[in-house]
């Protein structure tokens, strides 16, 4: 299994465990954050690009993964990611190049899967 696929499976799994918990916190926060990423007064591009430059900040590998699947499914071009990716850096600091390298390199593997 490669990297992507592991991403998701593993993802869809917990996902559907922690729905299924029957925690209405966990499925409100669940509900808000997809009803906050639909198509508003800001496109959905826009929204995925902080997304992602806010997970870069905050340095949560698992989002940054899952906002750079995202941005390309999104139809964002790999330069446009990077520049985010890039702001991202400035803004979080010398701290955030781990995650930088790690999103790189999954951006990569994303755009090659497609």
């Amino acid at each position: 299994m490669n990297k992507i696929e592991e991403f998701r499976s593993f993802r869809s799994k917990m996902n559907e465990k922690l729905i299924n918990s029957d925690d209405k916190v966990v499925k409100r926060i669940f509900s808000l954050d997809s009803m906050a990423y639909k198509e508003g007064k800001l496109n959905v591009q826009t929204k995925e690009l902080i997304g992602l430059t806010c997970s870069l900040v905050l340095r949560c590998d698992d989002c940054v993964k899952y906002h750079l699947e995202k941005c390309v499914e999104t139809g964002l071009s790999k330069e446009e990611i990077l520049e985010a990716m890039s702001l991202s850096t400035l803004v979080g600091g010398t701290i955030v190049i781990p995650h930088l390298r790690r999103g790189y390199d999954y951006l990569e593997e994303v755009l090659n899967e497609k």
